[in-house]
C-alpha cells in the first residue's frame, strides 16, 4: 500500500504537477481545492489513485468538513502538503479588504487549519510539508502581503517542527521559485501586471531575464523530502530555477 498525501491547491499548477506525480509512483492522493471542477477533472485524469475534495482553506468550517470526508475514505494521512496559495500584486494603499483579508487567510490560516486537521490523522513517520516562496528573501514590489504570509508560514513550520518532533512526524518548509506550467496564464489585470513588471526591473529584478522552473521538475524535490530515511530530517529547503 502506498501512501496517503493530501495536496491543497491541487487543481492546477504545483498542486496537480505532484498529484500526478505521486499517483504515478503508487502512491494515493486526496486532491483539496475552492474549486471544485478543478481538483475534480484533475483526480479524473489521474484516475483510481486520486480522490478530489472541495476546500476553501481559507475557511476553518471548510477545512472541518474536507477532512470529514477524506477520514470516512482514509482514516489515516501521511503527508500533508500545503500548496494553495494566493498571488497577486498590488500597492497596499490600493488593496480592497477583501485583497488583504483573502491573502492572510489562503496563505497563513489556510496551512494552520489544515495542519490542525491533519495531525491527529497522522502517525509517526508522517510528514507536512509547507510551501514557502522565494520572495521571503527577494525584495520583490506589491508583494508585502504576499512576503509577510509566507515568511510567517515559515515561522509556523520551525514552531510546529519542535511541537511535532516528539511524534515522530516532521515538518519542513519548501520556499520555491518560479515555475511554470503550459496553459496556465496570468488572471492580473493588465496594467497592474505591467505596474509589477516595471517595478520589479527598476529594483533589479527582471523577470523575463530569470530563468523559470518546470512544475514537474520540482516535485522531484518533493519526492526525495518524503522519501528520507527516519533518521533523518530536512525543516528547509530552496528550489531555485537555473538555466539549463
Amino acid at each position: 500500500m502506498g501512501r496517503v498525501i493530501v495536496i491543497t491547491g491541487a487543481g492546477i499548477g504545483l498542486g496537480r504537477a505532484l498529484a500526478r506525480r505521486f499517483a504515478r509512483d503508487g502512491e494515493t492522493v486526496v486532491l483539496l481545492g475552492r474549486t471544485f471542477s478543478k481538483v475534480e477533472a484533475a483526480a479524473e485524469e489521474i484516475g483510481a489513485a486520486a480522490m478530489a475534495v472541495e476546500c476553501d482553506v481559507s475557511s476553518p468550517d471548510s477545512v472541518r468538513a474536507a477532512f470529514a470526508e477524506i477520514a470516512r475514505h482514509h482514516p489515516k494521512i501521511d503527508v500533508l502538503i500545503n500548496n494553495a496559495a494566493v498571488y497577486e500584486p498590488f500597492n497596499v494603499a490600493d488593496a480592497r479588504d477583501d485583497q488583504i483579508e483573502g491573502i492572510v487567510a489562503t496563505n497563513l490560516s489556510g496551512p494552520i487549519f489544515c495542519a490542525r486537521a491533519a495531525i491527529p490523522m497522522m502517525e509517526k513517520g508522517g510528514a507536512i510539508i509547507n510551501v514557502s516562496s522565494e520572495s521571503v528573501a527577494l525584495d520583490f514590489p506589491m508583494l508585502s502581503l504576499y512576503q509577510c504570509t509566507k515568511a510567517g508560514l515559515e515561522r509556523f513550520t520551525q514552531s510546529l517542527s519542535r511541537e511535532l518532533e516528539p511524534a515522530g512526524i516532521r515538518v519542513t518548509t519548501v520556499r520555491a521559485g518560479p515555475m511554470y506550467e503550459e496553459g496556465k496564464g496570468s488572471t492580473w489585470d493588465p496594467q497592474v501586471g505591467m505596474e509589477f513588471y516595471q517595478k520589479c526591473v527598476a529594483a533589479g529584478i527582471d523577470l523575463r531575464a530569470r530563468p523559470i522552473s518546470h512544475v514537474n521538475s520540482v516535485t522531484d524535490v518533493f519526492r526525495a523530502l518524503i522519501d528520507l530515511p527516519p533518521d533523518v530530517r530536512v525543516t528547509h529547503a530552496s528550489i531555485e530555477a537555473r538555466h539549463p
